[in-house]
Order: C-alpha cells, then sequence, then structure tokens
C-alpha cells in the first residue's frame, strides 16, 4: 500500500523451515491460528535408519525431492501501525487497533477507511474470494472481554472490506483475545503490538 506520510519501512526477510501449523513473523512468534491447508506433513520417501550411529540412510533408501523453502518478506511502517507479511502462498495484514478504534470501542475511527481500502485494492490484484479477518486485544481485562472485543473489531473491519469487494468474497471472521501475541504483553509497546486486526487471504492469480 501506498504511504507517502511515512518516511521508512523496515523489510525483514526470513525463511519458513516447513510448511508448518502455524503463520509466523520473522522471529519465530506465531501471529494468528493455522491457515486452511498449512497443516504440517511428513514424506515418507526419506527413511532414515536409526539404529545406525551415524544415522545413515538404510540400504536402498532414497532422498526426497529437493522443495524450495517457502519465504517470508516482512515490511513494516516507521511506527508499527501496519505491517505486510506475504510468503509464496499467502498475504497477511496486521492493523494496530489504535489506528482504527479508540480505547476500548469496536467503532472504525476516521482515518481507519484509508487503510482498510488500502487491503481491499490488494484483496482485488490477487483476485482472492476468501479472506479471514482475525482480531486480537492484549491481557489486560479478562479473556472474555477480550473475546468479544476482538470479535467485534473484526466484524467492524470485514464490513468496511465488503463496502469495496461486493457479495462475491466470503469472510472467515474471529476474535481471539489476547492468545497468539506477536510481542511481550509485559509492556505498554508490547500490548500496543498485539491489539491488532489481521486480514489475510491465499496469494491468488494477480501475483
Amino acid at each position: 500500500m501506498n504511504r507517502t506520510r511515512h518516511a521508512a519501512v523496515t523489510i525483514v526477510a526470513a525463511l519458513v523451515l516447513t510448511a508448518g501449523a502455524t503463520t509466523s513473523y520473522a522471529d519465530g512468534t506465531p501471529s494468528s491460528p493455522p491457515l486452511p491447508g498449512t497443516e504440517a506433513t511428513t514424506d515418507p520417501s526419506v527413511k532414515v535408519d536409526g539404529t545406525s550411529p551415524n544415522l545413515k540412510l538404510a540400504e536402498g533408501g532414497t532422498l526426497a525431492a529437493p522443495k524450495v523453502l517457502d519465504i517470508k518478506a516482512i515490511v513494516e511502517d516507521q511506527g508499527g501501525e501496519e505491517r505486510r507479511s506475504d510468503t509464496n502462498t499467502n498475504v497477511t495484514f496486521a492493523l494496530q487497533a489504535e489506528v482504527l478504534f479508540a480505547m476500548d470501542s469496536a467503532a472504525l475511527s476516521s482515518d481507519a477507511n484509508d487503510r482498510i481500502q488500502g487491503i481491499a485494492a490488494e484483496i482485488k490484484k490477487q483476485r482472492e474470494t476468501s479472506v479471514r479477518v482475525f482480531g486480537f486485544t492484549d491481557n489486560l481485562g479478562t479473556h472474555e472481554h477480550g473475546v468479544i472485543l476482538s470479535k467485534e473489531r473484526a466484524d467492524a473491519v470485514q464490513k468496511a472490506l465488503s463496502l469495496s469487494l461486493g457479495p462475491e468474497v466470503t469472510f472467515e471472521i474471529r476474535g481471539y483475545a489476547e492468545d497468539y501475541p506477536i510481542s511481550d504483553n509485559a509492556t505498554e509497546d508490547g500490548r500496543k503490538k498485539n491489539r491488532r486486526v489481521e486480514v489475510s487471504f491465499t496469494r491468488g492469480s494477480g501475483g
């Protein structure tokens, strides 16, 4: 997205060593629950003799076909208010709650629309018709309140997205409260990062 008001971005690239059951940021911290179709699998074509002191392949064993590891690129605006994570298969936007909502509110602020419409434009570009919108809070307050608030915030973002995307796009909407933090809840800076709404979708035919 075009963020001309920010003077710099931080770009981080990391290798994801498996097709594991969770998405994660470059430091390995889970950012959201498993995406559909990303459950880890094992390749039975490689047989290892566990009794060998050198762990050599058993007689007749063969190596699996080479694989291209998934590459993750992360772009974050200067203030950390918006973060985009790209892999070979998925795109995820994380927006801090402060740029979308007032404290303890699920009503979108006047500044939220531009950011949400930027995400909608990327979904259109990718020609994707299935979108996940997940809400998260910090660990202050009760878990029950966090679940309600995070779900209401995800609902608000979904409604704003649907105005641009139309009825052909379907949404999965969930609120996870303080689950799946991306930073340390022991500090206010960390809690600020954890209070967020994530919009994710499969990379489509648009590039």
